[in-house]
């Protein structure tokens, strides 16, 4: 508990009232708990909160909206607190920290899971695991179940099991009144719908109850090519995944190959292009699934072997760190063509460190058997979702990072589809917003003046109240 005066704009009669009312940590500036909690995975946000309340449960993050409305506060929601735009804080006002509330229950028998707003992937992942089944969610462990899910949810397993909205079966969300309601197809229905991409605009997600699928051990692992073959390669990779089995899942990279094992010594450091393949149907027949990507090329390396799904979720952890800078571009895509591909061949081999990428995250196969307005998601028509980052380990390398993402992004953007994925951009405009949503712009503004009128929960790729 702090024990130093509320913060700026926060009476300290006021925090006295909430504290009988919140079991978790409230944590002030001066606090020996301050300069660790107020940090997010991006480095490049550098936030001080006058608040962070650190939920233990759904009544402390009840407690906390109401207090953060009668206070006139703005108010961070943090879940895995990776989003790259640093949604999940805010100068001078409270952050809901939802990171203790991390708890995962498995109902084995009804292939479900119920999930707290603050696990990450790597929870969901150990529990599910255990009982030979998965979520379709992500690529990096460490990212919080709750922000991927609520911007749609991209994955290894998107090809074949749908994006993470199209297995959400109910949520339980603190709105901004601070009441607590379930959003379900047959419970407030709009809000169910809202939820599925609309981001955190609509307030505080406590738990989520997940469909789960039998996958447990996969064929996963990349297939990388000199850079000078990214012409011929993106051009077989857009032909093969257009007509490849929804069970195997490929994404595009550009790269810098890193200086550990598994990967060997004379390709340390080198930029490249590859494949990062996952294959999670019946084993017996992977060879055969596999057998014309391992002929394409031939690779400079073929990586491809058999691995427990939660080891292919952590695959990448060590190049992503919490603590690193970082600046993030995105494009939703339905073709990938030769005009676009010489773009990239402009900017990638520019890649300024080892963790800084350009992937291609393929979203067609069974994302698209759901129609663009049967959830928030917009773009069911896309079959790509494009990331472009930028990474270093230092303050000083922001602007050169910024600008190359930018510049890239610019020059490529002319061939995608007008709108971002949500979790892979940062506070780019309004603009950008209503590009991302379509159609299902005007819908959203709806349904978010009638749960949240007063745009209490903007700080997210916001949706404006009609």
């Amino acid at each position: 508990m702090s024990t130093v005066s509320a913060g700026p704009g926060i009476h300290e009669s006021a925090l006295a009232s909430l504290r009988p009312q919140f079991r978790g940590d409230l944590i002030q500036p001066g606090d020996a708990a301050y300069e660790a909690a107020r940090q997010v995975h991006n480095a490049a946000t550098d936030r001080h909160p006058a608040l962070i309340a650190q939920a233990t449960d759904t009544a402390d993050v009840m407690a906390a909206v109401r207090f953060g409305r009668e206070q006139g506060l703005t108010i961070a929601v943090r879940g895995g607190g990776h989003h790259g735009a640093g949604f999940g804080t805010v100068d001078d006002g409270l952050v809901i920290d939802l990171g203790a509330m991390r708890g995962v229950r498995v109902d084995p028998a009804a292939k479900t899971a119920r999930v707290e707003g603050g696990a990450r992937l790597s929870d969901v992942d150990h529990a599910t695991h255990a009982f030979g089944l998965a979520l379709a969610a992500g690529v990096i462990s460490t990212t919080g179940v709750a922000g991927l899910t609520l911007g749609a949810g991209v994955g290894h397993l998107t090809r074949h099991f749908g994006l993470t909205i199209d297995n959400l079966l109910e949520a339980d969300i603190v709105l901004a009144s601070g009441e607590l309601v379930r959003a379900s197809a047959e419970e407030n229905a709009d809000l169910f719908w809202a939820l599925r991409g609309g981001g955190g605009n609509f307030g505080v997600v406590t738990s989520f109850l997940f469909r789960l699928h039998p996958v447990s051990t996969v064929m996963f692992g990349p297939t990388l090519y000199e850079l000078d073959k990214a012409p011929e390669v993106l051009r077989w990779y857009r032909e093969f995944m257009a007509q490849a089995p929804d069970d195997l899942s490929g994404f595009f990279a550009f790269l810098v190959v890193p200086p550990v094992p598994p990967f060997p010594e004379a390709l340390h450091l080198r930029k490249m292009c590859g494949i990062v393949w996952c294959y999670s149907g019946p084993q017996e027949k992977a060879e055969a699934v596999l057998a014309p990507v391992r002929s394409f090329g031939p690779p400079a390396l073929d990586g491809i072997g058999p691995a427990p799904f939660p080891a292919v979720q952590t695959a990448f952890d060590g190049l992503y760190p919490a603590g690193q800078y970082m600046s993030w571009r995105s494009d939703m895509l339905d073709d990938i063509p030769d005009a676009a591909i010489e773009q990239h061949l402009r900017f990638a081999p520019d890649l300024p460190s080892v963790p800084s990428t350009v992937h291609f995250y393929p979203i067609d196969g069974a994302a698209h058997r759901v129609g663009t307005p049967d959830t928030a998601f917009s773009y069911r028509d896309a079959r790509w979702a494009m990331t472009i980052v930028g990474v270093g380990r230092e303050r000083s390398d922001l602007p050169a990072l910024r600008a190359w993402t930018k510049t890239y992004w610019e020059a490529v953007h002319p061939y995608g589809m007008g709108g971002g994925y949500v979790n892979f951009f940062g506070d780019e405009g309004q603009d950008r917003v209503r590009q991302t949503y379509r159609d299902n712009y005007d819908r959203l503004t709806r349904i978010k003046a009638h749960y949240d009128p007063d745009n209490l929960f903007h700080l997210n790729q916001n949706i404006r109240p009609a």
